[in-house]
């Protein structure tokens, strides 16, 4: 397959039968599954390095890390746009305005990211006392927090560049620089954390580092790959740059949608996140080890949404509905499959998996047990994020909005406060609130996708 001419290959397919669909779908969801499942162990090892400093360690991390969520939403609301648009256009085979797609979004993510950066940094600690921290939890997390926030800017650009490279059908790539920045970060933070080979002993404070550092090398290495222009889409400043503003509003057509999306989603954790931080820094602890243990979960499904986000739109560019929604349906089954196997192996090895962040069976214990709550919910979220993923590859960003609406803020915020605080059910309660958001988003998604309506919409 020519991965690199103006169109792909399997547009040029005259028919897409299902064995064709599922070779299709797995060429590009593939790599970002092998990306996200070694970025999520590589992740683990980072929580376990933190995980041995102390328990104020690990909740340090996990509240800092949802507030850096929630200032990334808007990047990954361009991001939805930016891979839809450069979809449809690779579909189209108009690979000139790909480019110019990729540029226009080069230049509003370091623009935006400067200021959050900026915002961030200066204000990290009196971000992690809205959250809820200890004092203790404060005076770790601050200098964390500020090193992660002064790098944002890269994080965000790596992001932008990685969504236009998927767009047109590119997913070896970001697989490629992820996996590096991430080894890249696990070898600083152990290097960093407990001061070997002459550093100094930082400790969470060295994961911040490390995290900033990682970051710095993926953003680079993207900038560098899209200068040379040997991919899809290209980043060429030879002309100079002016706004384009068309191009601009049909980003923001599709991404505000879905920065709305992000927004509600990452305000609904921060408020989730204060929920359990009440039940204590052990509890969140607990909270935070299976949060990460979790997302592990993730991976199938948001590979697979990937895959089935590009070939929506391009498919959709390429003037074929049709072979649009059977590769969404084969991405939701074949996605399916995989984060069903990942649930059974939290329900019976979970308590194994949380031994490894932990000699503290008190969080080992809580763990284990809200990881089986959770699994009933597993095949709702692998629908969520799959077919949710196509309607965003087709422009149509308003029903995930308004599924993660109701799903976060009446089943994880409001019956997550209701178990918490009401019926007394602690931490299992939460997850319980969690369950139901993902079963709600589940339905919502599967109902609008069957319209057939987003086939429709135009980007």
């Amino acid at each position: 397959m020519q991965r690199e001419a103006a169109r792909a290959a399997y547009l040029e397919t005259e028919e897409l039968d299902s064995h064709t669909a599922r070779k299709v779908v797995w060429s590009l969801s593939a790599p970002t599954l092998v990306e996200m499942f070694l970025v999520s162990l590589v992740g683990m090892a980072d929580m376990i390095q933190v995980g041995r400093v102390g328990p104020e360690a690990i909740t340090a991390v996990g509240l800092t890390n949802q507030p850096i969520m929630l200032l990334l939403a808007i990047f990954q609301a361009l991001n939805v746009g930016t891979t839809a648009l450069v979809a449809r256009f690779i579909g189209m085979g108009k690979p000139k305005d790909a480019s110019d797609t990729l540029k226009q979004t080069f230049v509003l993510v370091i623009l935006l990211g400067l200021a959050v950066s900026l915002f961030a940094g200066l204000t990290s600690s009196a971000i992690l006392e809205f959250m809820g921290a200890e004092p203790e939890v404060i005076r770790v997390g601050t200098p964390y927090f500020r090193v992660v926030a002064f790098g944002f800017v890269f994080s965000a650009l790596a992001m932008g560049l990685a969504s236009a490279l998927r767009g047109a059908g590119d997913t070896r790539t970001p697989m490629t620089v992820n996996l590096t920045a991430n080894a890249v970060n696990v070898t600083f933070n152990y290097i960093l954390i407990w001061g070997k080979f002459g550093f100094p002993r930082w400790g969470v404070f060295g994961a911040g580092v490390a995290t900033t550092f990682s970051r710095v090398v993926a953003a680079v290495w993207f900038v560098i790959i899209v200068l040379r222009g040997k991919k899809q889409v290209r980043l060429d400043f030879k002309g100079g740059y002016r706004p384009n503003p068309e191009i601009l509003k049909r980003i923001l057509n599709v991404g505000f949608p879905a920065a709305m999306e992000q927004g509600v989603l990452r305000t609904g954790q921060v408020l989730f996140a204060r929920v359990v931080s009440s039940l204590g820094t052990i509890t969140f602890a607990a909270h935070q080890t299976s949060m990460n243990i979790l997302s592990l979960t993730f991976m199938p499904g948001m590979a697979f949404a990937t895959g089935c986000t590009t070939l929506v739109g391009q498919y959709l560019g390429a003037k074929r509905p049709e072979d649009a929604e059977r590769c969404a349906y084969t991405s939701r089954n074949m996605g399916l499959a995989f984060g069903g196997a990942m649930a059974l192996i939290f329900i019976f090895f979970g308590k194994y998996i949380a031994m490894l962040y932990t000699n503290d069976m008190s969080v080992v214990l809580a763990s284990a047990l809200v990881l089986k709550i959770y699994a009933f919910a597993q095949p709702f979220q692998s629908i969520q994020f799959i077919l949710a993923g196509g309607l965003r590859g087709a422009g149509d960003t308003k029903y995930p909005l308004y599924s993660t609406a109701l799903g976060m803020w009446i089943g994880r915020v409001g019956l997550g406060w209701f178990f918490v605080n009401v019926v007394r059910m602690g931490l299992p309660g939460a997850w319980l609130g969690m369950a139901i958001d993902q079963i709600v988003r589940g339905i919502f998604i599967s109902l609008r996708f069957r319209t057939g309506r987003w086939k429709e919409v135009r980007v």
